[in-house]
C-alpha cells in the first residue's frame, strides 16, 4: 500500500468528523498518540503494543494532513527522494 493509499483510507473513514475537529483538536490528537507511543517505546517489552500505536501515530498524522490539505506522499517524495536529505533535521 502506498501512502496516498493509506491517506485516502483514512479520508474516507474520518473526513468528517476530522473536519468538524479541526486542525487544532486533529494535532492534540496526534500528540496523545506520539505520547502513548512514547509510553509503548519506554515499556519495551511489548511489541504488538509498539505497533498499534506506530499505526495510530501514522493515522492521526494522515488525519491531519488531510484536514490541512496536505498529500504526503507528495510531500515525502519531494522531501526526502527528490532531494537526497544528507541528514536528518
Amino acid at each position: 500500500m502506498q501512502i496516498r493509499e493509506f491517506q485516502q483510507r483514512i479520508e474516507e473513514m474520518y473526513s468528517k468528523t476530522d473536519r468538524q475537529r479541526g486542525s487544532a483538536a486533529t494535532f492534540l490528537w496526534l500528540m496523545e498518540e506520539v505520547g502513548e507511543l512514547a509510553s509503548a517505546i519506554a515499556e519495551n517489552n511489548d511489541t504488538q503494543n509498539k505497533a498499534e500505536e506506530f499505526a495510530d501515530v501514522l493515522a492521526w498524522l494522515c488525519s491531519l494532513a488531510n484536514v490541512e490539505g496536505v498529500d504526503l506522499q507528495s510531500a515525502v517524495e519531494a522531501k526526502y527522494i527528490r532531494s537526497r536529505p544528507e541528514g536528518h533535521k
